[in-house]
């Protein structure tokens, strides 16, 4: 069996789809769907079996449908011993730092859950009273990106850097007219713009009333310190300690993912050598190809792909 340190990584809001829960209905961890829908009144079996994909787009459902089946997955990882070495991280992009957060002991699921969706009620309360929108930036480093956004912005736009995903892949948030002025300009640093389909401008200061609104929920809740290091998403640094998460986690709503450099914390002080992407989809599992082309990224979105990962590291 190899014996290479893992990082967990969890996904966010974008990656959720129809019928995402069906893969994991047969599994014992099947049974978390009832205590996410007992800590927030939504029927999360429902939501993960039945529910339409263009309903699912809803902020609040997409961020906790993702929520929960990420801790599905990683609740079976552990259970079915797929992990083929020592766990010595997490991580999570934007949403999934609650998954990763609870994956390393600092929160129950129960009290991730509630959070999750006091977060996701909070921001799509501020995306309804403040129209914004996103993209991402596709080609161009980020100094060139930076730049970019500064000089719309000085113009009067509401534009901002949101998520630093991978080298060549920015995330853009702000008002759709500056977003729609970023898109005219990306060819004049060799990019293109990509629209996200959200409900509104994650990731900036258009969110400052959702962060008011979760700092409440987040001061109320009992966070533990960590087994491992969790990676924050505003700084890309490792703590254990329960003490700092509840700035941290208000701070994030308005502050950008950084999200390559979180990839390059696991990866160098923190010594992964492999990453498993637990929870719907592969695209963490993609960007991380980029950052790090050396390390190896293990997606495991289905029992099927756990149990591929578990015969291969036999």
């Amino acid at each position: 069996m190899s014996q290479l340190p893992i990082g967990l990584v969890f996904p966010g809001q974008g990656t959720q789809k129809e019928g995402m829960g069906a893969p994991w209905q047969d599994t014992p961890s099947w049974e978390l769907t009832a205590e996410v829908s007992a800590a927030t009144g939504e029927d999360l079996p429902e939501l993960l079996l039945r529910v339409p994909g263009e309903q699912l787009r809803r902020t609040d459902l997409a961020q906790l449908t993702v929520f929960t089946v990420a801790v599905i997955a990683h609740a079976e990882a552990v259970r079915t011993g797929a992990l083929d070495g020592p766990v010595v991280a997490c991580a999570g992009h934007s949403l999934g730092e609650y998954a990763a957060l609870t994956a390393a002991g600092a929160l129950t699921v129960q009290a991730a859950a509630a959070l999750v969706a006091a977060r996701g009620r909070a921001m799509r309360e501020a995306a309804l009273a403040r129209e914004g929108t996103m993209g991402v930036l596709v080609g161009a480093p980020l100094d060139q990106v930076e730049a970019l956004v500064a000089e719309v912005r000085e113009g009067g736009l509401d534009v901002w850097v949101a998520n630093i995903n991978a080298p060549g892949q920015t995330v853009v948030s702000g008002a759709p007219k500056g977003i729609a002025e970023l898109t005219e300009l990306a060819p004049c640093i060799a990019a293109r713009m990509l629209k996200l389909q959200v409900g509104g401008a994650f990731h900036s200061p258009y969110m400052a009333p959702a962060a008011q609104a979760l700092r409440t929920a987040l001061e109320g809740a009992a966070f533990a310190d960590t087994q491992v290091p969790v990676v924050a998403n505003v700084d890309a640094v490792p703590y254990t300690d329960a003490a700092g998460w509840a700035e941290r986690a208000t701070r994030q709503l308005t502050s950008p993912v950084r999200w390559e450099e979180s990839v390059r914390t696991l990866t160098g002080p923190l010594g992964c050598r492999r990453l498993v992407e637990l929870g719907p989809g592969r695209t963490l599992a993609g960007l991380i190809r980029r950052i790090s082309p050396e390390t190896g990224t293990v997606p495991a979105d289905s029992p099927e792909a756990l149990r591929a990962q578990l015969v291969s590291a036999r």
